[in-house]
């Protein structure tokens, strides 16, 4: 059973991070910095390029966040590296609010093209992630492709994320 709310606020997603929002030993969100985005807009588990669902989430950028002043000098960007792990964790974040256990972890991805950069003067990131399939097993597994978007404008995109769900704990 999905979750019944269909956006959450950025207060919810730190509660996902501490663990609160899905339970003891299931689907978390890292703690800022590395949350990559502030607020998810909207959650379905239909519709999406796919019909199979949907997440769609903003981040808005400032000129202090913490990548701008370490990558590059002189030439401040967000590493791309950054939103990548961002669809991953919206994927993760998918699968616990449809109700399924276990712990997030990012597996592979198919293929990744950047078309540009987010840099200082880019005032808001979205991002976007179609569910192509939802697998239940030993082992969860979501299937999605991605997309950021810089101030309106496509410039990343990501095909087959995947990110399972585990039972077993980290150190196992």
């Amino acid at each position: 059973m999905a979750g019944s709310k269909s956006s959450y606020e950025y207060e919810e997603l730190l509660a996902c991070a501490r663990g609160e929002l899905f339970g003891p030993g299931n689907a978390q969100l890292p703690y800022p910095p590395m949350l990559m985005f502030d607020r998810i807009t909207e959650i379905s588990e239909t519709g999406g390029a796919f019909d199979k669902g949907f997440i769609r989430a903003e981040f808005d950028i400032k000129p202090d966040l913490w990548f701008f002043a370490c990558h590059f000098i002189g030439n401040p960007i967000m590493p791309g590296c950054l939103g990548l792990d961002a669809m991953w964790q919206l994927t993760g974040f998918y699968l616990g609010w449809l109700g399924e256990p276990g712990k997030g972890m990012a597996l592979s991805t198919g293929e990744v093209k950047f078309k540009g950069m987010v840099t200082p003067s880019v005032k808001k990131v979205e991002y976007g992630i179609d569910f192509k399939r939802v697998m239940r097993g030993r082992l969860v597994l979501g299937i999605a492709d991605g997309w950021l978007k810089a101030d309106g404008e496509p410039i990343y995109a990501a095909t087959d994320l995947k990110v399972g769900l585990s039972k077993q704990s980290a150190a196992a």
